[in-house]
């Protein structure tokens, strides 16, 4: 599940992903539907104010795309290209895989937790929605 680090100048065309893990999950459900194949992955409740629908996650690092965000897990659906050419064809149900959340959300909670008494509309002024 390796790829080339993107250079300086280079055209950004996915997810913003470092390589870290920031947290261990389990495959809780995994399923073909339509063309695709559906994984719901337990959610680690510290990664929970990272997570957004249509958010970027990296499992074993697979930069991936969020379907839905529930309070305990998270859906992702894998095109078989990416069951095809990743490590995530052999992870059933009950399988560990390391997490990586979004990027951008990591920056927006940290922002949030230090806002120190700045006002949503302040944010909102600053240019956060």
């Amino acid at each position: 599940n390796l790829e080339r680090a993107l250079l300086a100048g280079d055209r950004l065309g996915g997810h913003l992903v470092q390589g870290h893990v920031d947290a261990v999950g389990e495959i809780l459900e995994s399923r073909p539907e339509g063309g695709s194949w559906l994984m719901a992955v337990s959610l680690p409740a510290q990664l929970l104010p990272v997570f957004v629908d249509k958010g970027s996650v990296a499992l074993d690092g697979i930069s991936l795309t969020v379907n839905r965000v529930q309070s305990d897990r998270f859906w992702v659906a894998l095109i078989p290209e990416t069951m095809a050419r990743t490590s995530l064809k052999a992870k059933g149900v009950g399988a560990r895989v390391n997490l990586e959340g979004d990027l951008i959300g990591k920056y927006v909670a940290r922002l949030w937790g230090l806002r120190a008494g700045l006002s949503e509309e302040q944010l909102k002024a600053a240019g956060f929605s």
